[in-house]
């Protein structure tokens, strides 16, 4: 027993998952992770060990020596925004001064979201963008999000690229004639909200007949400030806010789950709402209580609007191995055909344009509509899904009730940093040969109305577990097997 435990730590259920991350973070030593998305971490310690100002000025040179060698002689031009956090202003700054010292044109868009600046991007033919946001990680972390110029999340071999420029240091700065100017123009927000309004599935008239009594939790971030202009624009008249102040210091933990959102649920319940929406911070993520007070389901928001969309204009869809299976069933109802990709908003994105899917996204609330552009895009999810609402005529838990039931389990393991986590998996896999199993992007085993998918983390020893079936306790059960099936390949049975 004691062996066991020094190799294996088992943290059980989302919420356990949850609390445990949320302790280890108050109580750890700093943290800073690269990868090819850009660099995120704690604030504050040593160099090389939290996001340090020292770290965000040699990554911040490295994406833009990055982009100059991918545009030789052209002077560059760089989006930068940044959500709500505590460290924003800090990490906005030491950003706009370096791509300035090396010689890069900055359009700073100030306080946004994730999408409006992978919008800005595009609207501005800019070479790149960078969003300071750690989506929904708590208040003591932030990062650098890097964007092409297609306003899309690098590729793993551009990412690549970026990383080795960084850990060379090979990037030199600007002479004083060379250096780079900063603009600001804060309208992006209305363009992003006017480009919603302009799509031809968005229908502001039934939404503003629906009369929709709405609460909003903006977790003290930039949904703050996009959210209420876009429901304004909707024709939603009567809504509240909770979360709505710009100071960066969430009220509960950020990201938009279940668990973390009681207060939406019981305000839903007071103000005798029809539903509420919850976004993280920088706004790509999305998800709805029905008016009851219960959870719609953050798998469930790219499942309603998938379903609104493909009644309107069938196609394929694409979701990531995690999403549940819901997807696949209302897709190919439609008369579409459902494919799924590696985990990571770059590998959705990549396979939609591949299969030419008309929606696509995560399991986690990310909706990617590609009508408007290629990412995750909470403000265009609202607007869809409340046409959605609007048009069936139902109550949001009616419409819940539409689609498949399914329920997912999340779990993790964490192995000691000895582990051969991949000769672990290739044993997992060849106990279950028999079954149908995915390898694209970890251990994907598949059952008749069941999965369970086993992903391992590229920065830290540890495995998820994602399971899904027709019942909670079903998908609770499959994930305990898996576990009990690791803990005896590590005793050696």
């Amino acid at each position: 027993m004691v062996s066991e435990r020094r190799n294996l730590l088992f943290i059980n259920n989302r919420a356990g998952v949850n609390v445990k991350t949320i302790h280890l973070l108050k109580n750890c030593a700093m943290s800073l992770i690269k990868s090819i998305s850009g660099i995120r971490g704690t604030i504050g310690g040593k160099a090389g060990q939290g996001l340090t100002p020292v770290d965000v000025v040699r990554f911040t040179a490295s994406f833009a020596e990055w982009l100059k060698r991918k545009n030789p002689g052209i002077r560059i031009k760089v989006i930068l925004g940044r959500d709500a956090r505590i460290s924003g202003r800090m990490v906005h700054d030491i950003v706009a001064g370096t791509l300035a010292g090396i010689g890069v044109d900055v359009t700073d868009i100030g306080l946004t979201t994730t999408p409006t600046t992978e919008i800005a991007v595009l609207d501005t033919h800019a070479h790149g963008g960078i969003i300071l946001t750690a989506s929904h990680n708590p208040k003591q972390w932030n990062a650098l999000k890097l964007l092409n110029c297609k306003g899309e999340f690098l590729s793993s071999i551009d990412g690549d690229e970026v990383l080795s420029i960084s850990e060379k240091e090979d990037f030199s700065f600007a002479e004083v004639q060379e250096l780079g100017h900063l603009h600001t123009d804060d309208s992006f927000i209305q363009k992003h909200i006017d480009k919603i309004l302009s799509l031809p599935l968005v229908d502001v008239l039934a939404i503003r007949t629906a009369n929709f009594r709405i609460v909003v939790d903006a977790v003290n971030s930039t949904g703050a400030l996009a959210i209420p202009p876009l429901l304004k624009a909707l024709g939603v008249r009567k809504f509240d806010m909770l979360n709505a102040d710009l100071t960066g210091d969430f009220s509960h933990n950020p990201e938009p789950i279940p668990e973390h959102l009681d207060d939406l649920c019981g305000a839903v319940i007071k103000n005798k709402a029809d539903l509420g929406l919850a976004v993280d911070p920088d706004v790509d993520r999305l998800a709805f209580i029905n008016e009851v007070g219960e959870p719609f389901g953050e798998e469930y928001t790219l499942v309603a609007i998938a379903d609104y969309i493909l009644r309107n204009n069938p196609g394929n869809t694409v979701s990531n191995l995690s999403s549940s299976q819901a997807l696949q069933m209302i897709t190919e109802k439609a008369g579409g055909r459902y494919f799924a990709s590696a985990v990571g908003e770059v590998n959705v994105v990549e396979m939609m344009k591949e299969k030419k899917a008309v929606i696509g996204g995560e399991g986690n609330g990310g909706v990617i509509y590609p009508e408007l552009h290629y990412g995750r895009d909470a403000l265009v999810g609202i607007a869809l899904f409340l046409t959605h609402l609007a048009k069936s005529g139902v109550r949001c838990s009616e419409l819940r009730d539409r689609y498949p039931s399914f329920y997912i389990s999340k779990n993790k393991i964490e192995f000691s940093p000895e582990s051969d986590i991949d000769d672990i998996l290739e044993k997992i896999r060849e106990r279950y040969k028999n079954r149908p199993i995915t390898t694209i992007d970890g251990v994907k085993i598949h059952f008749d109305r069941e999965w369970i998918h086993l992903r391992r983390s590229n920065t830290e020893p540890i495995v998820r577990i994602y399971a899904e079936s027709d019942m909670q306790i079903k998908a609770e059960n499959l994930a305990k097997k898996i576990i009990s099936d690791f803990k005896d390949i590590l005793n050696g049975r």
